[in-house]
């Protein structure tokens, strides 16, 4: 009677590893389906600020996942007023009214609304999936001095 026992329980452990395995193929069949339908992208900024390295195109750079066709958010890494790293986030729209056209959102993680950026932008396909992506910036609200100062940037923007 102890031997059937033992069989019946190591059937019953079989049964119950086969049914997690499938569960296990039937997640990582999903999930890869829908990490392969996303477009994920590397974008940059050129800062002609930095010294004459690689930190001139490293120093702003981040990933955005384009969650539908018009929308892209995302997060850079970028360099604060005392030379210190700190995040931003920022958020795509497409415009449909011109090919490649774009607006733009971006914040730092920290005091979001009193350090917003809003700008307009173009990407070009320069070659396959790399975009050189020039536009400009301009901060919601005032600076110290009374100021909301635009600026012009060149960004490169590479799309998987």
């Amino acid at each position: 009677m102890g031997k059937i026992l033992i069989y019946l329980h190591q059937l019953l452990i079989i049964k119950k590893f086969k049914q997690m395995k499938k569960l296990l193929l039937t997640v990582v069949v999903a999930l890869s389906t829908l990490a392969a339908s996303a477009q994920f992208m590397v974008v940059t900024t050129y800062d002609s600020e930095q010294e004459e390295t690689m930190d001139q195109i490293t120093a702003n750079m981040g990933v955005g996942f384009m969650v539908s066709d018009d929308i892209t958010l995302g997060g850079v890494r970028s360099l604060d007023d005392a030379g210190d790293n700190s995040y931003e986030i920022f958020v795509r729209y497409n415009l449909a009214m011109m090919e490649g056209a774009y607006a733009m959102i971006q914040m730092p993680t920290e005091e979001m609304s009193d350090n917003m950026k809003v700008g307009l932008g173009m990407s070009f396909a320069v070659w396959n999936s790399l975009y050189l992506e020039p536009n400009y910036t301009m901060p919601v609200s005032e600076d110290g001095n009374g100021d909301r100062e635009g600026e012009f940037n060149i960004g490169i923007g590479y799309r998987f």
